[in-house]
């Protein structure tokens, strides 16, 4: 499991309106297919991966107030069905890895 969290100079609507642009995760994760299992809007979305055979999980997005905008916590209940990519996770990337990189690019959406 991988958990950060994140404060944005924007309302919990805009929030919730970034984390459903698709371009944005296709540039984080690259072209790996999720579905939504769960939506509360501006709150809560967890969304899961589909149809790959070498990982899986979900990734939480919780949306909550912060005194200048909103926070943004992201947990990845990653699971790595091959034992390769298992320790490719773990020792090269790190667990981390796709969180930061999507926080990177929401960052730098919101600093425009």
């Amino acid at each position: 499991m991988a958990i950060r969290t994140a404060t944005f100079p924007a309302e919990s609507q805009a929030l919730w309106d970034a984390i459903h642009d698709p371009a944005l995760a296709r540039a984080a994760a690259g072209e790996v297919e999720t579905e939504e299992i769960e939506s509360v809007p501006p709150k809560l979305l967890v969304t899961k991966v589909v149809g790959e055979k070498a990982f899986g999980g979900t990734w939480t997005f919780e949306i909550g107030p912060a005194e200048r905008g909103s926070t943004l916590t992201i947990t990845e209940r990653g699971e790595a069905y091959n034992p390769i990519f298992r320790f490719v996770s773990r020792f090269v990337m790190g667990h981390h890895r796709t969180i930061d990189a999507y926080l990177s690019r929401l960052r730098r959406r919101f600093a425009a």
